[in-house]
């Protein structure tokens, strides 16, 4: 019951307060070091946007943000799903970095 109750507050949360589109400040050190996005950019106004329904903008924040979503409310859980969630999530986004770092960005 517990775990349920926390999964709704942390929805609620998300769902209730707003972060800007666009960050004043960039706090990730990869990006400050390279210019290029880490795997993780973006990930924090994607999981805003994506408990709020709109799914496109958390798309276009970072493209694994639904698995990323979908990865912190299986914290919530247990079993073997929420392993093989995880396990499955971190593999994605290690790939999803690689193309990230090493791809050219879109003009």
């Amino acid at each position: 019951m517990r775990r349920a109750a926390a999964a709704i507050a942390l929805f609620a949360a998300l769902c209730c307060f707003s972060v800007p589109a666009e960050p004043a400040v960039r706090l990730c050190g990869f990006h400050w070091l390279t210019g290029r996005p880490c795997p993780l950019c973006g990930l924090t106004r994607a999981l805003f946007a994506l408990a709020k329904g709109h799914w496109a903008d958390a798309v276009h924040f970072n493209a694994l943000s639904p698995l990323a979503f979908a990865m912190v409310f299986a914290l919530f859980w247990n079993g073997r799903m929420r392993a093989w969630l995880w396990k499955g999530g971190v593999a994605a986004f290690a790939v999803y970095g690689l193309w990230r770092v090493f791809l050219p960005a879109p003009l």
